[in-house]
């Protein structure tokens, strides 16, 4: 019996050393497929207008369609923050879109290509290339193209909620890129020139100061061979749209203080988080455009900053 029991035993043993092996072996699967699945949140996102596909969203019609960039719409919409939504409307000839009035959300509209006609409120607004307009919270309004091409923007959202309020034009605050002069901007190389475009509405140096979300909507042309110099906003969450030219895109980098560098053309659009290292350098030879916004990340606002 004494034999027996001590055979029973061993295996016994045998048998819970076995258990435990299959049970650590099942933990440590199980937690490296989960290892696998999470995902860490990039520093940075990178789309193309020529790449991005359609998606339907609260504007679109059978002859408005909407290409989402960054934020709603994208597959990577939570590491956008404070920017609702960034992405290229095109409006087919005779085209209209739904209309909308957004009671936490700041908008602004960038003229792509092609004219158009924008309601806002009782007012209607004509719209031709390269004309940009602020549309505050609460406003309704909407797209209509009644020419015979198609009408491209890009259109911006940004998330009042948790801001001061700020008061709302009787009219629609709109300008034309190309009426906006070039000028250097102090601490930045004379490589690159600037048109200001928009600030908020404490702005002094901008040609429309508007909201109090939106701190800078400007297009830098950057002389071949160019940089506005690589750095990082503490407080904002930016986003760069390549209009014309090709050069590097800076985005991000090591510890070590190295630019991560990122080929760059036409149509290439990038959204920078907080701290991200960003910049641009045009090709030799090439003059680039880039059209750019900054905003305050929620909960990050500096009264009096200079941007």
């Amino acid at each position: 019996m004494d034999e027996l029991g001590s055979k029973a035993g061993t295996f016994h043993q045998r048998e819970r050393f076995l258990v435990g092996r299959i049970f650590l072996a099942g933990f440590c699967c199980v937690a490296f497929l989960l290892a696998q699945e999470r995902r860490v949140d990039p520093t940075f996102l990178h789309r193309s207008l020529f790449a991005t596909k359609e998606r339907p969203a609260d504007i679109t019609t059978q002859s408005c369609h909407y290409f989402p960039l960054f934020g709603e719409g994208d597959s990577d919409a939570r590491v956008v923050v404070g920017i609702a939504r960034y992405g290229e409307v095109i409006l087919d000839p005779k085209g209209s879109c739904t209309t909308r009035a957004y009671p936490e959300e700041d908008q602004v509209y960038v003229v792509l290509e092609g004219a158009g006609a924008l309601m806002y409120a009782r007012e209607e607004v004509q719209l031709k290339k390269e004309d940009y307009l602020y549309i505050p919270a609460t406003v309704p309004h909407s797209l209509t193209n009644p020419s015979r091409s198609q009408c491209k923007l890009i259109v911006m959202g940004f998330r009042t909620r948790g801001f001061e309020k700020a008061p709302i034009p009787a009219h629609a605050l709109e300008a034309n890129i190309e009426d906006v002069p070039t000028q250097p901007v102090s601490g930045h190389p004379s490589s690159t020139l600037y048109r200001l475009l928009m600030g908020d509405v404490d702005s002094k140096r901008d040609r429309i100061a508007a909201g109090r979300v939106l701190t800078s909507l400007f297009v830098m042309e950057i002389a071949p061979g160019g940089t506005n110099f690589p750095h990082h906003h503490e407080r904002e969450e930016e986003i760069y749209l390549l209009l014309d030219g090709s050069g590097e895109i800076v985005a991000g980098g090591g510890m070590d203080g190295i630019e991560g560098r990122h080929a760059a053309k036409a149509g290439d659009a990038y959204f920078f988080r907080l701290n991200c290292t960003v910049g641009y350098y045009s090709a030799p030879g090439v003059k680039s455009r880039v059209l750019a916004v900054r905003s305050w990340y929620p909960g990050m606002v500096k009264k009096g900053m200079e941007h």
